[in-house]
């Protein structure tokens, strides 16, 4: 009995201690499987600067990638302004009738393109013949009296005609001749070949023409409508020369003059900036607000841009530009900033992270300073630079594994 109590008490030390040990081997490679992890996380995190980003042309397009050289710009030397776009006054034309008359016909609709002299409507009334057969009764009696008068005028120039017979022909044709020449000028505002009238042709319709070249921004009638004299039809706006009208505060008039640059931005081009180039300079303020008008004539125009749009500028009234780059182009890893800058190897394009120091931010700019320097015409990446920074180190990832 006392053999056996040895026995199983020998059996229990030997199992504890197999245990133990297997336990401290357990826990030997558990602190080696965790230094290893915690080693991968800090490489995950330092990504290989060296790496770079490949993509396919079908990948760059894809992606929409913008690339360009660094790009200068004012980041601090400007004047805020908002304005609208105008027109001169001599690129827009409203289109009335000289005559009350019913409106017969419409050939054009809001937004169409019209040439200078191109018909835009007619107009039909008993006035409008009514005007043409005077006309034709007056350059008849014209044609009367012209003969009557030359006729007194050989009788008194053979002193066999009285002077007063010559007088009173001679003004009866004066008078006809103001009554013709009257009635033709009435007829030609209104479009009306006075040649075709003499010959007997009466039109019952008569055309009402576009003045200037341009769209039509207004359609202010209806097919059947009587119009009264002056009243206005249709509103024709030369485009080509709009320009922007800034609006500049009184604190600020003293440092805007002709010539600055200005750059400014519509909604309905979002991603676009557009320049210009300051020609005109009010001398008056307006009451409300107290300000002046800057005109400056647009030097990329691009897209549809329509008299009336709100716009919102910068007038660069200093000349001290750096190097800079959109929002969008820019990524920060730990407490570092990068950009990628791009190479074409064959078919593909190649983007590779360089280090820099941001600076000044103007709306979506950024000011930029390279940590080394690179050529003048090296290409950066202008967008997707998270897409670009997450491809690399899941390239680093895969490339651990």
């Amino acid at each position: 009995m006392k053999n056996t109590r040895y026995i199983i008490l020998a059996i229990l030390t030997v199992s504890f201690l197999v245990v133990a040990c297997g336990n401290k081997e357990s826990h030997k490679e558990g602190d080696g499987h965790s230094h290893n992890g915690d080693q991968k996380n800090e490489e995950s995190d330092e990504w290989n600067k060296s790496e770079e980003v490949m993509l396919s042309q079908r990948q760059f397009d894809a992606l929409q990638m913008k690339i360009d050289t660094l790009a200068l710009r004012n980041m601090r030397g400007y004047v805020e302004a908002n304005g609208t776009l105008e027109v001169p006054p001599q690129n827009e034309a409203a289109i009335t009738t000289v005559i009350g008359a019913n409106v017969v016909s419409i050939e054009v609709i809001e937004g169409d393109k019209v040439n200078k002299g191109q018909v835009v409507a007619y107009l039909s009334h008993p006035n409008i013949i009514e005007l043409q057969t005077n006309y034709l009764n007056a350059y008849s009696d014209s044609n009367f009296l012209k003969k009557n008068y030359e006729r007194q005028q050989k009788l008194y120039e053979a002193g066999v005609g009285s002077g007063a017979n010559f007088q009173k022909a001679d003004a009866e044709y004066d008078a006809s001749k103001a009554m013709v020449n009257g009635l033709e000028a009435q007829l030609r505002i209104l479009n009306v070949n006075t040649a075709s009238v003499r010959n007997g042709n009466i039109v019952q319709r008569v055309p009402l023409r576009s003045p200037i070249e341009g769209f039509v921004q207004k359609v202010e009638v209806k097919t059947g409508q009587y119009v009264e004299p002056q009243t206005e039809l249709f509103e024709i706006v030369n485009t080509h020369h709009v320009h922007a009208d800034l609006m500049v505060f009184e604190k600020d008039v003293h440092k805007v003059m002709k010539g600055q640059k200005v750059t400014f931005t519509v909604q309905s081009i979002p991603d676009a900036e557009l320049t210009a180039e300051i020609y005109s300079v009010s001398k008056t303020f307006e009451d409300n607000p107290k300000a002046v008008h800057v005109h400056a004539e647009i030097e990329n125009k691009s897209g549809n841009l329509i008299p009336g749009m709100y716009i919102q500028g910068k007038i660069q009234v200093e000349n001290s530009k750096t190097r800079a780059l959109p929002e969008s182009a820019i990524i920060k890893d730990g407490d570092k900033y990068y950009v990628f800058f791009v190479e074409k190897e064959n078919d593909d394009w190649s983007f590779k992270p360089v280090e820099i120091i941001i600076g000044a931010k103007d709306g979506n700019w950024i000011e930029v300073q390279l940590l080394k320097e690179m050529e003048s015409n090296t290409k950066f990446a202008y967008n997707n630079a998270y897409y670009l920074i997450a491809e690399m180190k899941k390239g680093d990832a895969e490339h651990e594994h």
